[in-house]
């Protein structure tokens, strides 16, 4: 007898080397046991050091694809990956929330790959602020979150939307996410101090992918993010290659 999965879907961008994007997250899905749906925003030609080229889908495309999955399966988590811009996501968000009013929403908002690309179009970040109250979680690295808050996105304990600074990038604390819930600041501290953690390619669509499994298993914020954080740890440890292992 197969038992039933609750569904999340990721709205993200085809990585062919499988390390990021569409095929990072429904790995992790799969590993943590909910059942992933997938929907492209952008085709890429990357390697795990190397970007070569980005086509994005058309919008009206990604809407309908949307709008026919959330139609047939009860959708009640969607993770959010590169978006051209500001009006793009939009969107993206309004077709869901037609779907779905209740529907939790993460954002990892993917401004640059590691490689530099821009993907995020900047001109449009001061849009934001309209649309971020619609969001329940955004994931920035430290780098993310400055940029954003030097352009006025965020009020000190006002903010519209919960945030995961992610702790990779800071070099005060490395590995100490802080999720602001609520205006209240939670550490995370990493779990296995121990070990040797090496760079991945897409680490950072694995952990708000992980963190959308445990939410749609209908954790709490502050456990999704902390059973998220385990997840990603496993995959930091997995080998000293830029493309880790889910396992």
């Amino acid at each position: 007898m197969q038992i039933e999965c609750p569904f999340v879907m990721s709205v993200a961008g085809y990585d062919p080397s499988g390390g990021a994007g569409l095929l990072a997250d429904i790995k992790t899905f799969e590993q943590l046991r909910v059942q992933g749906l997938g929907i492209c925003t952008a085709m890429t030609l990357q390697t795990e050091s190397e970007f070569y080229n980005l086509q994005w889908q058309p919008i009206d495309e990604i809407l309908s694809a949307i709008n026919v999955l959330m139609k047939k399966y009860q959708v009640e988590v969607v993770k959010i990956g590169v978006v051209k811009d500001a009006k793009f996501l939009s969107e993206i968000i309004k077709i869901i929330k037609t779907n779905n009013s209740e529907a939790k929403i993460i954002w990892d908002p993917v401004l640059k790959s590691t490689s530099e690309f821009s993907f995020f179009d900047l001109n449009t970040i001061s849009d934001l602020k309209n649309i971020l109250n619609q969001i329940d979680l955004i994931t920035p690295n430290y780098n993310e979150y400055k940029l954003l808050k030097e352009n006025r996105l965020f009020k000190d304990h006002e903010n519209s939307c919960s945030i995961l600074i992610k702790g990779g990038h800071r070099e005060d604390r490395i590995g100490t996410d802080i999720l602001i819930q609520n205006g209240k600041e939670i550490c995370i501290e990493p779990n296995d101090t121990g070990s040797n953690f090496y760079p991945k390619h897409g680490s950072g669509c694995v952990l708000s992918s992980a963190i959308a499994s445990h939410l749609t298993k209908e954790e709490n914020l502050e456990k999704a993010c902390r059973k998220g954080k385990s997840y990603i740890e496993k995959f930091l440890t997995s080998n000293p290659n830029l493309l880790g292992f889910h396992h």
